[in-house]
């Protein structure tokens, strides 16, 4: 059965999808606390896979939504696990329910995350991606057979300010042909510079090849902005951008409000698919800024 992203993708229409964090926590029920807070007409609710602090497991959080009615996006990083976990991990996600799969390749733990661990990079997430899709045509990780098909419906992510364009559309060449069905990029803050790379995607025709799914990201404080520009984990922050917000009386009313100006003017962009709500951990914003915005 195809997933509901898949389907809203197919049929032409904006993909609509958010960010959840799994709890810091082993209670289940925090997780389906977070579920009630997204609303129905999303497509998909993207699992973020310890992207910033190590919390709760993605594929456990992910099985929970499944089993709440709403629809996973299973986020996989490389950073983590070698081939055979990897492979492990989406073989179980797909028995559990998940239907969709972020392939990642995931910040250094050096970064912050974590600076003590070791990292495992066994594969690339252009690699993995591949790996995923091999899966549908009963192909596993290392080539062998399986039983039956796994069809997922996989994406990656996508950076629009990496430059040179030329190498940036490159490896975003290597994305698709790898198997991505959609791309979700970076958070917007710049988008003039967003709207530079778009102008390459569609003089390329990559647009044409698969969906790309335009992030933003509400900035709630000065401390917030500050420390997503410093590890642009999610995006990297004008400066400008953070000396207007900073003159604001409320931060966090004119961050809403200017990811909400954001969220409207890309979904005018062409080429872009659909636009997906980074939480940042604060799920409870996605439902606000639906309405805010207009993407229902």
């Amino acid at each position: 059965m195809t997933s509901k992203l898949e389907q809203t993708i197919g049929a032409g229409r904006q993909a609509l999808t958010a960010e959840c964090l799994p709890p810091r926590s082993g209670d289940a029920g925090a997780v389906r606390k977070l579920a009630s807070c997204f609303p129905p007409n999303l497509d998909a609710v993207v699992v973020a896979d310890n992207p910033e602090e190590v919390g709760g497991s993605a594929l456990a959080t992910a099985a929970l939504l499944a089993a709440e009615k709403i629809e996973p996006m299973l986020s996989v990083v490389t950073r983590d696990r070698n081939r055979v976990s990897l492979q492990a991990d989406t073989l179980g996600a797909a028995a559990l329910g998940v239907k969709n799969i972020l392939c990642l390749s995931g910040q250094h733990q050096a970064m912050g995350l974590c600076p003590a661990a070791a990292s495992a990079s066994d594969i690339d997430s252009i690699q993995f991606t591949q790996a995923v899709s091999g899966l549908g045509k009963s192909v596993d990780f290392q080539g062998q057979p399986l039983s039956a098909p796994v069809d997922l419906f996989v994406g990656a992510a996508a950076h629009p300010y990496l430059r040179p364009l030329e190498l940036n559309l490159i490896r975003l060449k290597k994305k698709v042909a790898s198997g991505a069905k959609f791309l979700l990029t970076q958070a917007v803050f710049d988008l003039p510079a967003f709207n530079e790379w778009m102008d390459a995607v569609r003089a390329a025709g990559i647009d044409k090849q698969v969906a790309i799914i335009a992030s933003v990201l509400p900035l709630t404080s000065l401390k917030h902005a500050q420390q997503l520009q410093q590890r642009q984990t999610y995006g990297p922050v004008p400066q400008d951008v953070i000396d207007r917000l900073s003159k604001a009386a409320d931060f966090a009313q004119e961050g809403f409000a200017l990811c909400a100006a954001t969220a409207k003017q890309l979904k005018s962009v062409p080429g872009v698919r659909g636009i997906h709500i980074l939480c940042g951990g604060n799920e409870a914003l996605a439902a606000r800024l639906i309405k805010e915005a207009g993407l229902a």
